[in-house]
């Protein structure tokens, strides 16, 4: 706003200066320090920010004008109405009566100049409301930008907060999970062992005394070993999740990372028996859909990207599919050309389309 405000009075002394230096060209000394005197003034109003100094300035700014149309030209009185604006401005902010006020000085000034005083005021009023309103829209803007800002941080906050409680979250179920095993390990197998080898230690003492009571006790304790070993066996196979599930929820698991980090609505749907897939199959579909799915946020301009399993007669069918803008001739880069490789590694084949947006289809025979 201040740089605006001083580039009009710059307009309004270079207009004083060239109608005074052409009606009177014998005051021109005096011309030229009413000029400079009055731009000294008001270049300093704006190195002040203290209000009464501002003030002060103004006045004496406004006195500078009167002055030099008193006694130098009757021109120098068209400086009077933008001052007479500023100072107003601070007292009230009713654009008529800042209007009014700074018409008021026509009634006592010459009627020679009393035209160009109407209109270097109306315009002065005119650009100062309009510099006041864009400025005051600025601030507004600024303002909801430091509350944006805030509120980013904020959120950046809570994220981080929730990461740390993930973590955590993660950690402790660890340690619970450890302690579980642990204790079923402790309660099922430990007394199962200490059983048998009490027993053996028994048998042991009883080799040379009694041997058909030894016998029996060797074969109680090799039942209490197969026992605990079936035990082992069993608590294992109950710890360890099918296949099948840690093969489908670790890529539901990534997908939903993957849309959530980089905007990019990404589903996945899955069909039919997905328990035949086997270890090696989920690994290639996992690093597949990686690589298909990086590409399409890298090249596609899409916005949405579907990826589906599904288990067909023979092959099991791997499709990641995009709404963007397709590409007319295939070029096979690094990427794809791993894709196909890995997937021929298990006798698949890899099918890529670039018609309707862009498809990488993942084709791979079902394991007997």
């Amino acid at each position: 706003m201040e740089f605006r405000v001083i580039l009009c009075k710059l307009a309004l002394i270079f207009f004083i200066a060239f109608s005074c230096i052409r009606a009177d060209a014998k005051h021109i000394s005096f011309i030229v320090f009413a000029i400079l005197l009055y731009f000294c003034i008001n270049i300093s109003i704006y190195l002040f920010h203290n209000s009464m100094i501002k003030r002060g300035l103004l006045l004496i700014s406004i006195a500078i004008s009167i002055v030099s149309y008193l006694y130098i030209q009757t021109i120098f009185i068209v400086l009077m109405p933008l001052a007479l604006i500023e100072i107003l401005s601070t007292v009230t902010e009713n654009k008529w009566t800042i209007l009014i006020i700074s018409f008021l000085p026509i009634i006592y000034i010459q009627p020679e100049v009393q035209p160009i005083y109407s209109l270097v005021a109306c315009l002065c009023m005119i650009m100062f409301t309009i510099v006041t309103f864009f400025n005051q829209r600025m601030i507004k803007s600024e303002n909801k930008i430091d509350q944006m800002r805030k509120s980013i941080q904020t959120l950046t906050k809570s994220l981080n907060e929730n990461d740390e409680y993930i973590k955590q979250s993660e950690y402790t179920f660890k340690l619970e999970e450890r302690n579980r095993i642990s204790q079923e390990i402790h309660d099922r197998i430990g007394h199962s062992m200490t059983g048998a080898l009490i027993q053996m230690e028994a048998a042991k003492r009883l080799m040379n005394i009694d041997q058909n009571k030894a016998t029996e006790l060797l074969e109680n304790a090799i039942q209490i070993s197969k026992d605990g070993i079936e035990s082992i066996r069993l608590t294992l196979k109950n710890m360890k999740p099918p296949t099948e599930q840690v093969g489908i929820h670790r890529l539901k698991l990534f997908i939903d990372e993957f849309s959530t980090k980089n905007d990019l609505e990404t589903t996945l749907t899955h069909g039919n028996n997905i328990d035949i897939i086997s270890p090696i199959q989920w690994k290639i579909i996992h690093e597949n859909v990686t690589e298909a799915l990086t590409n399409a946020r890298k090249y596609s301009d899409a916005n949405r990207v579907y990826v589906d399993i599904t288990v067909l007669n023979k092959v099991i069918k791997v499709e990641v599919k995009d709404n963007g803008k397709g590409a007319a001739k295939i070029k096979k880069g690094l990427g794809i050309l791993g894709m196909e490789e890995r997937t021929a590694s298990i006798h698949g084949k890899i099918i890529v389309d670039g018609t309707h947006g862009f498809s990488v289809t993942t084709l791979l025979p079902i394991q007997s």
